[in-house]
Protein backbone atom coordinates (compact mmCIF):
# COMPACT_ATOMS: atom_id res chain seq x y z
CA UNK A 1 0.00 0.00 0.00
CA UNK A 2 1.12 3.35 -1.17
CA UNK A 3 0.66 6.79 0.38
CA UNK A 4 -2.05 7.07 -2.49
CA UNK A 5 -3.61 4.35 -1.52
CA UNK A 6 -3.64 4.88 1.91
CA UNK A 7 -5.32 8.23 1.06
CA UNK A 8 -8.16 6.18 -0.54
CA UNK A 9 -8.02 3.87 2.52
CA UNK A 10 -7.84 5.77 5.21
CA UNK A 11 -10.71 7.98 4.07
CA UNK A 12 -12.89 4.69 3.92
CA UNK A 13 -12.03 3.51 7.06
CA UNK A 14 -12.95 6.85 8.82
CA UNK A 15 -16.20 6.42 7.30
CA UNK A 16 -16.66 3.30 8.30
CA UNK A 17 -15.86 4.34 11.80
CA UNK A 18 -17.87 7.23 11.98
CA UNK A 19 -20.87 4.91 10.45
CA UNK A 20 -20.23 2.70 13.21
CA UNK A 21 -20.60 5.33 15.79
CA UNK A 22 -23.13 6.49 13.99
CA UNK A 23 -25.40 3.78 13.68
CA UNK A 24 -24.04 1.31 16.50
CA UNK A 25 -27.62 1.65 18.27
CA UNK A 26 -29.07 -0.92 15.69
CA UNK A 27 -26.43 -3.47 16.40
CA UNK A 28 -26.76 -5.94 19.36
CA UNK A 29 -25.11 -5.16 22.36
CA UNK A 30 -23.94 -8.43 23.11
CA UNK A 31 -22.84 -10.65 20.56
CA UNK A 32 -24.50 -14.23 19.58
CA UNK A 33 -21.19 -16.58 19.39
CA UNK A 34 -19.75 -19.41 21.18
CA UNK A 35 -16.12 -19.58 22.50
CA UNK A 36 -14.03 -20.72 19.34
CA UNK A 37 -16.47 -19.06 16.55
CA UNK A 38 -13.93 -17.24 15.06
CA UNK A 39 -11.08 -19.85 14.03
CA UNK A 40 -13.55 -21.37 11.14
CA UNK A 41 -13.90 -18.26 9.50
CA UNK A 42 -10.76 -17.63 8.32
CA UNK A 43 -7.65 -19.82 6.84
CA UNK A 44 -5.71 -21.97 9.30
CA UNK A 45 -2.38 -20.26 8.35
CA UNK A 46 -1.50 -16.59 6.64
CA UNK A 47 -1.78 -16.12 3.32
CA UNK A 48 1.54 -16.97 1.05
CA UNK A 49 0.61 -13.99 -0.95
CA UNK A 50 -0.65 -10.55 -0.60
CA UNK A 51 -3.96 -10.06 -0.71
CA UNK A 52 -5.87 -6.60 -1.00
CA UNK A 53 -7.70 -4.30 1.00
CA UNK A 54 -11.03 -5.05 -0.43
CA UNK A 55 -10.46 -8.55 0.81
CA UNK A 56 -9.60 -7.69 4.67
CA UNK A 57 -12.43 -4.54 4.64
CA UNK A 58 -14.77 -7.37 3.85
CA UNK A 59 -13.98 -9.20 6.45
CA UNK A 60 -14.39 -6.68 8.89
CA UNK A 61 -17.96 -7.29 9.12
CA UNK A 62 -17.75 -10.97 8.20
CA UNK A 63 -15.22 -11.97 10.65
CA UNK A 64 -14.74 -9.74 13.73
CA UNK A 65 -17.87 -7.35 13.88
CA UNK A 66 -20.18 -10.76 14.82
CA UNK A 67 -18.28 -11.39 18.03
CA UNK A 68 -17.68 -7.64 19.11
CA UNK A 69 -19.18 -6.68 21.99
CA UNK A 70 -20.59 -3.22 21.56
CA UNK A 71 -19.29 -1.23 24.67
CA UNK A 72 -20.40 1.91 23.07
CA UNK A 73 -23.56 1.18 22.30
CA UNK A 74 -26.23 3.30 24.43
CA UNK A 75 -27.67 -0.03 25.76
CA UNK A 76 -24.49 -1.23 26.93
CA UNK A 77 -24.60 -0.44 30.98
CA UNK A 78 -21.66 -2.98 32.10
CA UNK A 79 -18.11 -2.79 34.39
CA UNK A 80 -17.94 1.03 33.70
CA UNK A 81 -17.41 3.40 30.83
CA UNK A 82 -14.88 2.76 27.80
CA UNK A 83 -14.39 6.54 26.67
CA UNK A 84 -14.49 7.48 22.83
CA UNK A 85 -14.75 10.72 21.35
CA UNK A 86 -13.72 11.82 17.68
CA UNK A 87 -11.38 14.08 18.91
CA UNK A 88 -9.36 11.20 20.71
CA UNK A 89 -10.10 9.02 17.41
CA UNK A 90 -8.27 11.31 15.23
CA UNK A 91 -5.42 11.90 18.03
CA UNK A 92 -4.71 8.10 18.14
CA UNK A 93 -4.52 8.05 14.26
CA UNK A 94 -1.64 11.04 14.20
CA UNK A 95 0.24 8.71 17.16
CA UNK A 96 0.16 6.19 14.91
CA UNK A 97 0.97 7.94 12.36
CA UNK A 98 4.04 9.42 13.79
CA UNK A 99 5.10 6.20 15.41
CA UNK A 100 7.42 7.29 18.25
CA UNK A 101 8.69 4.99 21.05
CA UNK A 102 8.91 7.79 23.65
CA UNK A 103 12.15 6.00 25.98
CA UNK A 104 13.68 9.14 26.54
CA UNK A 105 13.33 12.96 26.36
CA UNK A 106 15.80 12.18 23.32
CA UNK A 107 13.66 9.86 21.49
CA UNK A 108 11.19 12.48 20.75
CA UNK A 109 11.24 15.61 23.06
CA UNK A 110 7.44 16.81 22.18
CA UNK A 111 6.42 13.12 23.45
CA UNK A 112 8.15 13.70 26.68
CA UNK A 113 7.26 17.53 27.26
CA UNK A 114 3.51 17.13 25.96
CA UNK A 115 2.42 14.08 28.78
CA UNK A 116 4.52 16.15 31.07
CA UNK A 117 2.19 19.83 30.40
CA UNK A 118 -1.00 18.02 29.65
CA UNK A 119 -0.67 15.97 33.36
CA UNK A 120 -0.03 19.26 34.66
CA UNK A 121 -3.35 20.50 32.63
CA UNK A 122 -5.36 17.93 34.15
CA UNK A 123 -4.07 18.19 37.67
CA UNK A 124 -5.21 21.43 38.13
CA UNK A 125 -8.63 20.89 36.36
CA UNK A 126 -9.17 18.62 39.35
CA UNK A 127 -7.53 21.11 41.70
CA UNK A 128 -4.34 18.39 42.91
CA UNK A 129 -2.20 20.14 45.31
CA UNK A 130 0.78 21.97 44.15
CA UNK A 131 2.64 18.91 45.25
CA UNK A 132 1.63 16.87 42.76
CA UNK A 133 2.39 19.11 39.57
CA UNK A 134 5.90 19.17 37.62
CA UNK A 135 5.42 22.70 37.25
CA UNK A 136 9.13 24.26 36.08
CA UNK A 137 10.79 23.18 39.12
CA UNK A 138 8.53 20.59 41.23
CA UNK A 139 9.50 17.84 43.04
CA UNK A 140 5.84 15.67 41.75
CA UNK A 141 4.61 15.46 38.13
CA UNK A 142 2.52 13.17 36.34
CA UNK A 143 2.79 10.32 34.17
CA UNK A 144 0.17 8.37 31.22
CA UNK A 145 0.41 4.97 32.37
CA UNK A 146 -1.24 2.09 30.35
CA UNK A 147 -4.16 1.18 33.37
CA UNK A 148 -4.57 2.03 37.04
CA UNK A 149 -3.78 -1.71 37.56
CA UNK A 150 0.37 -0.60 36.00
CA UNK A 151 -0.26 2.62 38.51
CA UNK A 152 -0.90 0.42 41.57
CA UNK A 153 2.10 -1.94 40.74
CA UNK A 154 4.16 1.14 40.33
CA UNK A 155 3.06 3.10 43.49
CA UNK A 156 3.77 -0.57 45.58
CA UNK A 157 6.92 -1.08 43.10
CA UNK A 158 8.15 2.32 44.54
CA UNK A 159 6.84 2.08 48.24
CA UNK A 160 8.54 -1.30 48.47
CA UNK A 161 12.38 -0.24 47.36
CA UNK A 162 11.84 3.22 49.94
CA UNK A 163 10.68 1.10 52.59
CA UNK A 164 13.70 -1.69 52.30
CA UNK A 165 16.14 1.42 52.20
CA UNK A 166 14.50 2.78 54.95
CA UNK A 167 14.47 -0.10 57.58
CA UNK A 168 17.93 -1.43 56.24
CA UNK A 169 19.45 2.52 57.39
CA UNK A 170 17.67 2.12 60.50
CA UNK A 171 18.66 -1.96 61.29
CA UNK A 172 22.05 -2.51 58.86
CA UNK A 173 21.63 -6.22 59.75
CA UNK A 174 18.89 -6.98 58.02
CA UNK A 175 19.01 -8.31 54.85
CA UNK A 176 16.93 -7.22 52.14
CA UNK A 177 14.94 -10.76 52.03
CA UNK A 178 14.69 -10.33 55.70
CA UNK A 179 12.72 -7.09 55.33
CA UNK A 180 10.85 -8.21 52.45
CA UNK A 181 9.28 -11.76 54.20
CA UNK A 182 7.74 -9.36 57.03
CA UNK A 183 6.36 -6.03 54.58
CA UNK A 184 2.45 -5.98 54.21
CA UNK A 185 0.18 -4.07 51.84
CA UNK A 186 -3.33 -3.37 52.36
CA UNK A 187 -6.26 -2.11 50.78
CA UNK A 188 -10.42 -2.10 51.25
CA UNK A 189 -12.45 -5.51 51.22
CA UNK A 190 -13.80 -4.15 48.45
CA UNK A 191 -10.55 -2.75 46.34
CA UNK A 192 -10.26 -3.90 42.67
CA UNK A 193 -8.54 -7.27 42.17
CA UNK A 194 -5.70 -5.77 40.48
CA UNK A 195 -4.69 -4.28 43.73
CA UNK A 196 -3.94 -7.74 45.23
CA UNK A 197 -2.64 -8.54 41.91
CA UNK A 198 0.29 -5.85 42.32
CA UNK A 199 1.11 -7.54 45.46
CA UNK A 200 1.38 -11.00 44.63
CA UNK A 201 3.67 -9.06 41.26
CA UNK A 202 5.80 -7.29 44.01
CA UNK A 203 6.12 -10.51 46.03
CA UNK A 204 4.80 -8.92 49.13
CA UNK A 205 1.79 -9.99 51.67
CA UNK A 206 -1.50 -8.02 51.23
CA UNK A 207 -4.53 -7.76 53.75
CA UNK A 208 -7.50 -6.23 53.11
CA UNK A 209 -9.17 -3.83 55.76
CA UNK A 210 -13.04 -4.48 56.28
CA UNK A 211 -15.01 -1.51 55.13
CA UNK A 212 -17.95 -0.10 56.88
CA UNK A 213 -22.12 -0.47 56.31
CA UNK A 214 -21.46 2.65 53.56
CA UNK A 215 -18.43 0.02 51.71
CA UNK A 216 -15.94 2.27 53.13
CA UNK A 217 -12.69 1.27 54.72
CA UNK A 218 -12.55 3.82 57.85
CA UNK A 219 -9.35 5.67 60.01
CA UNK A 220 -10.58 2.83 62.87
CA UNK A 221 -10.38 -0.48 60.91
CA UNK A 222 -7.03 0.22 59.16
CA UNK A 223 -5.52 1.37 62.44
CA UNK A 224 -6.96 -1.58 64.46
CA UNK A 225 -4.80 -4.34 61.43
CA UNK A 226 -1.95 -2.04 61.70
CA UNK A 227 -1.46 -2.39 65.42
CA UNK A 228 -2.08 -6.07 65.20
CA UNK A 229 0.20 -6.33 62.32
CA UNK A 230 3.76 -4.30 64.02
CA UNK A 231 2.45 -5.94 67.36
CA UNK A 232 3.67 -9.33 65.62
CA UNK A 233 6.69 -7.85 64.12
CA UNK A 234 5.63 -7.54 60.65
CA UNK A 235 6.33 -4.03 58.47
CA UNK A 236 2.86 -2.26 56.84
CA UNK A 237 4.67 -0.29 54.52
CA UNK A 238 1.65 0.89 51.61
CA UNK A 239 -2.37 1.32 51.52
CA UNK A 240 -4.46 1.39 48.28
CA UNK A 241 -7.51 3.78 49.24
CA UNK A 242 -10.46 3.77 46.78
CA UNK A 243 -12.21 6.73 45.22
CA UNK A 244 -15.10 4.83 43.79
CA UNK A 245 -14.98 1.29 44.09
CA UNK A 246 -16.09 -0.91 41.43
CA UNK A 247 -18.78 -2.81 42.98
CA UNK A 248 -20.60 0.15 44.01
CA UNK A 249 -18.57 3.32 44.04
CA UNK A 250 -17.98 3.27 47.55
CA UNK A 251 -15.21 5.90 48.65
CA UNK A 252 -12.48 4.92 51.40
CA UNK A 253 -12.09 8.29 54.01
CA UNK A 254 -8.92 9.98 53.16
CA UNK A 255 -9.59 12.41 55.81
CA UNK A 256 -9.50 9.64 57.96
CA UNK A 257 -6.60 7.23 56.21
CA UNK A 258 -3.71 9.78 55.16
CA UNK A 259 -2.85 11.31 58.56
CA UNK A 260 -2.46 7.44 59.93
CA UNK A 261 -0.46 6.19 56.42
CA UNK A 262 2.00 9.48 57.34
CA UNK A 263 1.92 8.79 60.92
CA UNK A 264 3.38 4.95 60.05
CA UNK A 265 5.34 6.15 57.21
CA UNK A 266 3.31 3.71 54.79
CA UNK A 267 3.03 5.32 51.47
CA UNK A 268 -0.53 5.70 50.52
CA UNK A 269 -1.90 5.46 46.65
CA UNK A 270 -4.85 6.70 45.59
CA UNK A 271 -7.21 4.24 43.04
CA UNK A 272 -10.21 6.81 41.44
CA UNK A 273 -10.03 4.84 38.36
CA UNK A 274 -13.46 5.64 37.36
CA UNK A 275 -14.46 8.69 39.77
CA UNK A 276 -11.27 10.49 39.38
CA UNK A 277 -13.02 12.02 36.04
CA UNK A 278 -15.77 13.50 37.77
CA UNK A 279 -13.95 16.24 40.29
CA UNK A 280 -13.55 18.43 37.55
CA UNK A 281 -16.97 19.26 38.82
CA UNK A 282 -16.57 21.99 41.79
CA UNK A 283 -19.49 20.09 43.53
CA UNK A 284 -17.71 16.41 43.29
CA UNK A 285 -14.17 17.59 44.15
CA UNK A 286 -14.77 17.17 47.93
CA UNK A 287 -14.86 13.43 47.05
CA UNK A 288 -11.00 13.93 46.63
CA UNK A 289 -10.81 16.01 50.19
CA UNK A 290 -7.18 14.35 51.76
CA UNK A 291 -5.54 13.38 48.61
CA UNK A 292 -2.99 15.75 49.61
CA UNK A 293 -1.91 13.09 52.56
CA UNK A 294 -1.29 10.68 49.57
CA UNK A 295 1.87 9.82 47.84
CA UNK A 296 0.68 8.88 44.44
CA UNK A 297 -2.61 9.23 42.79
CA UNK A 298 -4.51 7.64 39.85
CA UNK A 299 -7.65 8.23 37.38
CA UNK A 300 -8.53 6.92 34.05
CA UNK A 301 -9.53 9.16 31.77
CA UNK A 302 -10.00 6.81 29.51
CA UNK A 303 -12.98 5.89 31.39
CA UNK A 304 -15.28 8.50 31.95
CA UNK A 305 -13.40 11.72 30.09
CA UNK A 306 -13.74 11.14 26.28
CA UNK A 307 -10.03 9.58 26.00
CA UNK A 308 -10.19 6.62 24.60
CA UNK A 309 -7.82 3.31 25.92
CA UNK A 310 -5.61 3.21 27.06
CA UNK A 311 -4.66 6.81 28.51
CA UNK A 312 -4.58 6.29 32.81
CA UNK A 313 -3.22 9.45 34.39
CA UNK A 314 -0.63 9.02 37.70
CA UNK A 315 0.88 12.00 39.50
CA UNK A 316 3.80 11.52 42.57
CA UNK A 317 4.33 13.78 45.18
CA UNK A 318 8.10 13.03 44.87
CA UNK A 319 8.93 11.77 41.73
CA UNK A 320 12.76 10.30 42.79
CA UNK A 321 10.53 7.90 44.95
CA UNK A 322 9.64 6.27 41.32
CA UNK A 323 13.03 7.28 39.89
CA UNK A 324 15.08 5.72 43.07
CA UNK A 325 13.11 2.50 42.09
CA UNK A 326 13.12 1.87 38.55
CA UNK A 327 16.40 3.97 36.91
CA UNK A 328 18.68 1.85 34.81
CA UNK A 329 21.26 4.14 32.44
CA UNK A 330 22.92 1.53 29.83
CA UNK A 331 24.88 3.69 27.37
CA UNK A 332 22.76 3.32 24.50
CA UNK A 333 20.35 5.23 26.44
CA UNK A 334 21.85 8.21 28.04
CA UNK A 335 21.75 11.41 26.01
CA UNK A 336 22.47 15.15 27.51
CA UNK A 337 19.02 15.92 28.61
CA UNK A 338 19.09 13.10 31.22
CA UNK A 339 16.69 14.26 34.09
CA UNK A 340 14.06 16.00 31.36
CA UNK A 341 10.57 14.08 31.34
CA UNK A 342 8.75 10.91 33.11
CA UNK A 343 9.91 7.95 30.79
CA UNK A 344 11.81 6.01 33.98
CA UNK A 345 8.14 6.27 35.94
CA UNK A 346 6.56 3.32 34.47
CA UNK A 347 7.06 -0.50 33.22
CA UNK A 348 7.66 -0.40 29.65
CA UNK A 349 10.08 1.21 28.58
CA UNK A 350 8.66 2.32 25.31
CA UNK A 351 5.68 4.53 25.25
CA UNK A 352 3.09 5.56 22.94
CA UNK A 353 2.30 9.15 22.40
CA UNK A 354 -0.68 9.21 24.65
CA UNK A 355 -0.75 12.51 25.63
CA UNK A 356 -2.17 13.65 22.03
CA UNK A 357 -4.98 12.53 23.05
CA UNK A 358 -5.95 14.31 26.20
CA UNK A 359 -4.37 17.65 24.19
CA UNK A 360 -6.77 17.38 21.45
CA UNK A 361 -9.85 16.39 24.18
CA UNK A 362 -9.02 19.22 26.46
CA UNK A 363 -9.01 21.77 23.53
CA UNK A 364 -11.81 20.83 21.60
CA UNK A 365 -14.29 19.97 24.38
CA UNK A 366 -12.84 22.36 27.34
CA UNK A 367 -13.36 22.21 30.80
CA UNK A 368 -17.10 23.47 30.77
CA UNK A 369 -17.65 20.47 27.70
CA UNK A 370 -16.46 17.49 30.23
CA UNK A 371 -18.44 19.25 33.03
CA UNK A 372 -21.11 19.03 30.62
CA UNK A 373 -20.47 15.10 29.91
CA UNK A 374 -19.82 14.13 33.84
CA UNK A 375 -23.43 15.47 35.30
CA UNK A 376 -25.49 14.52 32.48
CA UNK A 377 -24.13 10.93 33.24
CA UNK A 378 -24.78 11.30 36.92
CA UNK A 379 -28.26 13.11 36.15
CA UNK A 380 -29.43 9.49 34.00
CA UNK A 381 -28.06 7.46 36.90
CA UNK A 382 -29.91 9.56 39.14
CA UNK A 383 -32.78 8.73 36.71
CA UNK A 384 -32.74 5.10 37.09
CA UNK A 385 -32.37 4.95 40.67
CA UNK A 386 -35.76 7.13 40.76
CA UNK A 387 -37.23 4.34 38.75
CA UNK A 388 -36.31 1.62 41.01
CA UNK A 389 -37.48 3.42 43.76
CA UNK A 390 -40.63 4.08 42.19
CA UNK A 391 -40.96 0.16 42.27
CA UNK A 392 -41.66 -1.45 45.31
CA UNK A 393 -40.33 -4.49 44.38
CA UNK A 394 -37.01 -3.35 43.80
CA UNK A 395 -34.32 -2.12 46.32
CA UNK A 396 -31.22 0.40 45.91
CA UNK A 397 -28.29 -1.16 47.76
CA UNK A 398 -25.90 1.53 47.63
CA UNK A 399 -25.38 4.82 47.57
CA UNK A 400 -25.55 6.66 44.00
CA UNK A 401 -22.70 9.25 43.97
CA UNK A 402 -21.97 9.25 39.99
CA UNK A 403 -22.89 7.59 37.03
CA UNK A 404 -23.62 4.11 39.08
CA UNK A 405 -26.63 2.26 40.50
CA UNK A 406 -26.66 -0.98 42.44
CA UNK A 407 -30.10 -2.40 42.57
CA UNK A 408 -31.95 -5.86 43.21
CA UNK A 409 -35.03 -7.79 43.27
CA UNK A 410 -36.15 -7.76 47.16
CA UNK A 411 -35.82 -11.44 47.46
CA UNK A 412 -32.76 -14.59 47.16
CA UNK A 413 -29.58 -14.37 45.39
CA UNK A 414 -31.20 -16.84 43.18
CA UNK A 415 -33.79 -14.69 41.85
CA UNK A 416 -31.60 -12.05 41.19
CA UNK A 417 -29.57 -14.15 39.26
CA UNK A 418 -32.15 -15.34 37.24
CA UNK A 419 -33.25 -12.11 36.34
CA UNK A 420 -29.79 -11.27 34.99
CA UNK A 421 -29.59 -14.42 32.95
CA UNK A 422 -33.04 -13.15 31.61
CA UNK A 423 -31.74 -9.47 30.77
CA UNK A 424 -28.26 -10.68 29.18
CA UNK A 425 -30.05 -13.38 27.29
CA UNK A 426 -32.28 -11.37 25.91
CA UNK A 427 -29.31 -9.21 24.52
CA UNK A 428 -31.21 -5.82 24.20
CA UNK A 429 -29.19 -4.50 27.25
CA UNK A 430 -25.67 -5.47 28.91
CA UNK A 431 -25.34 -5.73 32.59
CA UNK A 432 -22.89 -7.37 35.09
CA UNK A 433 -23.52 -8.06 38.76
CA UNK A 434 -21.53 -7.72 42.10
CA UNK A 435 -21.15 -8.88 45.41
CA UNK A 436 -22.21 -6.88 48.40
CA UNK A 437 -22.02 -8.72 51.18
CA UNK A 438 -23.66 -11.43 50.94
CA UNK A 439 -26.13 -10.01 48.45
CA UNK A 440 -25.85 -10.61 44.73
CA UNK A 441 -26.57 -7.18 43.15
CA UNK A 442 -27.30 -6.21 39.74
CA UNK A 443 -24.87 -3.11 38.28
CA UNK A 444 -26.46 -0.31 35.75
CA UNK A 445 -23.33 2.19 35.03
CA UNK A 446 -24.04 5.40 32.49
CA UNK A 447 -21.53 4.06 29.84
CA UNK A 448 -22.03 5.36 26.43
CA UNK A 449 -20.95 9.04 25.14
CA UNK A 450 -24.30 8.96 23.35
CA UNK A 451 -26.72 7.20 25.91
CA UNK A 452 -30.04 9.67 26.42
CA UNK A 453 -32.64 9.60 28.64
CA UNK A 454 -34.77 7.36 26.13
CA UNK A 455 -32.19 4.58 26.32
CA UNK A 456 -32.17 4.72 30.20
CA UNK A 457 -36.08 4.44 30.13
CA UNK A 458 -36.26 1.59 27.75
CA UNK A 459 -33.89 -0.02 30.21
CA UNK A 460 -35.92 -0.01 33.20
CA UNK A 461 -39.05 -0.97 31.17
CA UNK A 462 -37.16 -3.97 29.99
CA UNK A 463 -35.97 -4.80 33.10
CA UNK A 464 -39.59 -4.35 34.80
CA UNK A 465 -41.13 -6.40 31.82
CA UNK A 466 -38.22 -9.02 32.44
CA UNK A 467 -38.91 -9.18 36.21
CA UNK A 468 -42.99 -9.23 35.87
CA UNK A 469 -42.59 -12.45 33.34
CA UNK A 470 -39.52 -14.13 36.30
CA UNK A 471 -41.87 -13.97 39.44
CA UNK A 472 -44.68 -15.20 37.53
CA UNK A 473 -42.88 -18.34 36.76
CA UNK A 474 -40.75 -17.90 40.05
CA UNK A 475 -43.83 -17.75 42.16
CA UNK A 476 -45.64 -20.73 40.15
CA UNK A 477 -42.36 -23.15 40.44
CA UNK A 478 -42.74 -22.43 44.31
CA UNK A 479 -45.80 -23.28 44.24
CA UNK A 480 -45.59 -26.17 43.23
CA UNK A 481 -42.59 -27.45 45.34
Amino acid sequence: MDAAEFRKRGKEMVDYVADYLEKIDKRQVFPDVEPGYLRPLIPDHAPQDPESFEDVFKDIEKVIMPGVTHWHSPYFFAYFPAASSFPALLADMLCGGIGCVGFSWAASPACTELETVMLDWLGKMINLPEEFLAGKDGQGGGVIQGSASEATLVSLLAARTKTIRRVQSEKPELTEADIMGRLVAYASDQAHSSVERAALIGGVKIKNVPSDDTFSVCGSALKKVLDEDKASGLIPFFFCATLGTTPCCSFDKLLELGPICNKENIWMHIDAAYAGSAFICPEFRHLLNGVEFADSFNFNPHKWLLVNFDCSAMWVKKRSDLTGAFKLEPLYLQHHHQESGNFHWQIPLGRRFRSLKLWFVLRMYGVTGLQDYIRKHVRLSHQFELLVLQDERFEICAEVVLGLVCFRLKGSNELNKALLKSINEAKKIHLVPCHLREKFVLRFAICSRTVESTHVKFAWQHISQLATDLLKTWEQNHHRQ
